[in-house]
C-alpha cells in the first residue's frame, strides 16, 4: 500500500466515524432500556435536513447542531408513543418512523441541495469539533452506565422490567427517556454529517449509517466504550475506499462503496457467532420472542 494511501489515513477514519459514533452511542443507550430501534436511519436523516437547514439560514453551525438534536428528538418521540404508549411491535414502529424520516428529510430538504455553508473550521490535526464531541461521550456514558445509580437503574430496566417495578422503579420512564436520548444523539449523528464532514444535503445521505448503527451495538456488547473501535471499523474502512477511488484503483467504484459495510458486516456475524445469543440485555429476547 503507498504512502499516499496511508498518509492522514487515521485522521480521516476518525472523521468518517464520528457521525456514526453518535448515532451508535444513542442505539446503545436505547437497547440497554430493552428497545430496538431501527427508525434511527429516519432520525438520522431528520437531524442531517434540520442541522443543515439551520447552518445554512443562520450560519451559525451550533445551531445546526441543536436543531439536528432537536429533530431527532422529536421523531424518537414517534417510536416512543408506538412501542411504548401504544405496545406496538418494536420493528414495524422503526420501519415506520425510518419512512417517515425518510420521507420528512426528502421533503424539507428539496430546496436545500446545491447550498453551500462553512461548515465547523478544522482545528488541531484538521479535527473538527464534532468529532472531539463524538469521543468525549464515550467515557462519560461509559463511567455514567456502569458506575453511577441512575445508569444501574437503566440497566436493571433492560434486563427485566418486571423485576425493576417490584424494585419501585417506573420502567416506561425510563424506556421513554432512553428511546429520547438515542433520538438526541442520532439527530447529532445526522447533523455532524451534513453540517461537519460531508458539508452538503442529499436526500437519503445517510446511506444506512443507522442501519449498520444498530448492528454494530451488538459488536460493541451493549458498552459505550466498545463503541469507538467499532465506529472506526467503519470510518476506517469508508476512508480507505474513498483514497482507493481517488487513487484510480481498478477496482470498480461501486464495489469500493461497499468496504464499509461489508467489514462491519463481517465483524458483526464474528460477533454474533462468538455471543451464540447471549450477552445483550435480557429484556431485548421478549423482542425477538414475540
Amino acid at each position: 500500500m503507498s504512502d499516499t494511501l496511508l498518509q492522514g489515513l487515521p485522521v480521516s477514519a476518525l472523521r468518517s466515524a464520528a457521525p456514526l459514533l453518535l448515532v451508535l452511542l444513542g442505539e446503545c443507550l436505547t437497547q440497554r432500556v430493552g428497545r430496538i430501534n431501527l427508525g434511527v436511519e429516519g432520525q438520522m436523516l431528520v437531524g442531517a435536513v434540520a442541522g443543515y437547514g439551520a447552518t445554512a439560514l443562520t450560519g451559525d453551525p451550533w445551531l445546526g447542531m441543536a436543531a439536528g438534536a432537536a429533530a431527532g428528538v422529536l421523531l424518537s418521540a414517534v417510536y416512543s408513543l408506538l412501542t411504548v404508549a401504544a405496545r406496538a411491535d418494536q420493528f414495524a414502529s422503526g420501519l415506520a418512523v425510518w419512512m417517515l424520516g425518510f420521507g420528512v428529510s426528502a421533503f424539507l430538504g428539496s430546496g436545500l441541495v446545491g447550498l453551500r455553508i462553512e461548515g465547523f473550521a478544522p482545528g488541531v490535526g484538521g479535527l473538527t469539533p464534532t468529532l472531539w464531541i463524538a469521543v468525549a461521550l464515550v467515557p462519560v456514558l461509559g463511567l455514567w452506565l456502569y458506575r453511577t445509580r441512575t445508569g444501574l437503574v437503566w440497566r436493571a430496566v433492560g434486563e427485566s422490567p418486571t423485576a425493576a417495578r417490584a424494585a419501585g422503579i417506573t420502567p416506561w420512564k425510563v424506556i421513554v427517556t432512553g428511546i429520547t436520548a438515542g433520538g438526541v444523539l442520532s439527530g447529532l449523528g445526522g447533523a455532524a454529517l451534513s453540517i461537519d464532514h460531508t458539508r452538503t444535503w442529499a436526500e437519503g445521505m445517510t446511506a444506512g449509517r443507522g442501519l449498520i448503527a444498530v448492528g454494530l451495538v451488538i459488536v460493541a456488547r451493549w458498552n459505550p466504550w466498545l463503541t469507538l473501535p467499532a465506529a472506526l471499523l467503519f470510518g476506517l474502512a469508508e476512508a480507505l475506499s474513498l483514497r482507493l477511488q481517488a487513487a484510480g484503483s481498478a477496482v470498480p467504484a461501486h464495489l469500493l462503496h461497499t468496504l464499509p459495510y461489508l467489514a462491519s458486516l463481517a465483524v458483526f456475524a464474528v460477533t454474533c457467532a462468538r455471543l451464540k445469543g447471549g450477552g445483550g440485555p435480557e429484556a431485548l429476547r421478549a423482542v425477538f420472542v414475540r
